[in-house]
């Protein structure tokens, strides 16, 4: 949607489809950084879009066992908006479908899914994607287009069928999402627990909690097979102040989400005529909630790319390249640092049941209140954050 509205800011064609007929699902990227809120000030949308409800975190928070951590702080960073707001994503892309539909070559067409890709015979490239053949209310349909854009998610469809090779760099754990109510008293903030080899995040949302719970991959049939009553025992020794709510809150595991967590990036990003960008092109662990701001810094890239070169005529294949020339660095950074900590901190953590010793930085970070910003920058920002540099056209 993001890509979308900035291609048909600068003047170009663009047709986004969406399978649904609405936006309201249960999304889990809810938590819009700081480097999101500077594009949609670089666009001149930001004081209207914080008028949609939302809460605003400031800081980032951990408990090991009994001892509480302050480690980030946002209110160091050169934004606009020095916080990360926390949105439903339905309100989000609402919000911006609501802004593309306000220009003349912006097409939007819901209930419309993506099959399949079209190619056609190129003397100079072989075969060229020329469009997708998708499903839509009135049935097949073919859409063709100079350009197409795989954003279709971590299990993207037009990725499959691509051909592009994946290189998966695994996970050892998976997130099971539940909610808790919030009580008079409780703190507005982002909170991670740790404790007796569990690890908990707890995220203010105004009028419940939505909790990330991390279980070693694989390992939520056997969490089901103890029993309800064993998983809500586990669930009030890390909740803390909230774990008086569990027994209400957790009535059978229906209300108990899975999050199968992958790690995964393409080796090439696009062919002649398709290019992937966001997590058809590289899915991101939860750690640091980057996935949809990563996403969002590839779409401001790739309009800033390619934008140009659409308003002439057709991208080649050496301008889709460029795309993942200018992103492949910030996403290879974060998925390492994601990795080395599933690695270091979060598999030996739930595998050795006891409440690890808080680590020397963790206690640095707290004690010296001007060294926030820097985790504050990498998570809220990022590598290499992008700008908006196209004028409206």
């Amino acid at each position: 949607m993001m890509c979308g509205y900035l291609l048909a800011r600068a003047g170009v064609d663009v047709t986004v489809l969406e399978k649904h007929k609405d936006f309201l699902r249960d999304f889990r990227g809810d938590t819009v950084h700081p480097s999101t809120l500077q594009v949609m000030h670089e666009l001149g949308l930001l004081e209207e879009f914080l008028k949609l409800p939302h809460t605003r975190i400031r800081t980032g928070n951990i408990e090991i066992g009994d001892e509480h951590f302050t480690i980030g702080d946002f209110g160091y960073l050169p934004t606009a908006a020095k916080f990360i707001a926390l949105m439903p994503q339905w309100d989000f892309l609402d919000f911006l479908a609501a802004q593309a539909r306000k220009l003349p070559n912006f097409h939007l067409l819901m209930q419309t899914q993506a099959k399949d890709l079209i190619a056609q015979k190129d003397r100079k490239v072989g075969d060229r994607i020329c469009g997708v053949l998708a499903t839509g209310p009135s049935g097949n349909v073919q859409i063709k287009a100079g350009l197409t854009i795989a954003a279709d998610g971590r299990h993207s469809t037009l990725r499959d069928k691509s051909g592009l090779k994946v290189d998966d760099l695994g996970a050892p754990f998976d997130v099971l999402w539940l909610s808790l109510p919030v009580l008079p008293g409780d703190p507005a903030d982002l909170i991670g627990k740790v404790r007796d080899g569990q690890l908990f995040v707890m995220i203010y949302r105004t009028d419940y909690w939505q909790c990330a719970y991390l279980i070693p991959k694989g390992g939520f049939d056997t969490i089901k097979a103890d029993g309800l009553t064993k998983f809500r025992n586990r669930l009030k020794s890390i909740a803390g102040f909230a774990a008086g709510r569990i027994d209400e809150a957790i009535k059978d595991f229906d209300q108990v989400k899975l999050l199968t967590v992958t790690v995964d990036r393409l080796e090439k990003w696009a062919r002649p005529g398709l290019l992937c960008i966001g997590d058809a092109a590289h899915a991101m662990s939860p750690i640091g909630g980057v996935g949809i701001n990563l996403a969002i810094q590839d779409a401001v890239a790739t309009a800033n790319i390619l934008a140009p070169v659409l308003t002439r005529g057709l991208p080649s294949f050496r301008d889709l390249k460029k795309v993942q020339k200018r992103r492949q660095f910030p996403t290879r950074v974060i998925q390492g640092f994601q990795v080395m900590a599933q690695k270091l901190i979060l598999a030996p953590t739930l595998a050795a049941m006891k409440t690890p010793k808080p680590p020397r930085l963790v206690r640095l970070l707290n004690a010296w209140p001007w060294a926030r910003q820097f985790p504050a920058r990498f998570i809220g920002m990022g590598v290499r954050p992008e700008h908006v540099r196209l004028p409206k056209r």
